[in-house]
């Protein structure tokens, strides 16, 4: 699972995509519109694109890769492929 915050961002600004191991999640964050009248003395907010990658390992199920966009925060869901778990087996002992 990864978790991104992504404030101030809308799930349409948002593209997420996965190729040769890598999962890609780029967008833009949108200038908000000014208030008139309003002074700012700070604003701790990044405008602009955004991208960020990530290196998955191969045993993954890729067609099953998810996404959820909830209030700001981005959580990407990637599971892994059946061989790629860990098995327990159980060796009796003679």
């Amino acid at each position: 699972i990864l978790n991104l915050d992504l404030p101030g961002v809308s799930k349409k600004d948002v593209k997420i995509s996965y190729s040769n191991g890598q999962l890609i999640v780029s967008g833009e964050r949108k200038h908000e519109k000014e208030r008139k009248g309003a002074t700012y003395h700070r604003v701790e907010r990044a405008y602009g694109k955004y991208y960020r990658s990530f290196n998955l390992p191969d045993k993954i199920m890729e067609d099953k890769i998810e996404a959820e966009f909830k209030d700001g925060a981005l959580t990407i869901t990637i599971p892994k492929a059946e061989e790629a778990r860990p098995k327990e087996i159980e060796v009796k002992v003679k």
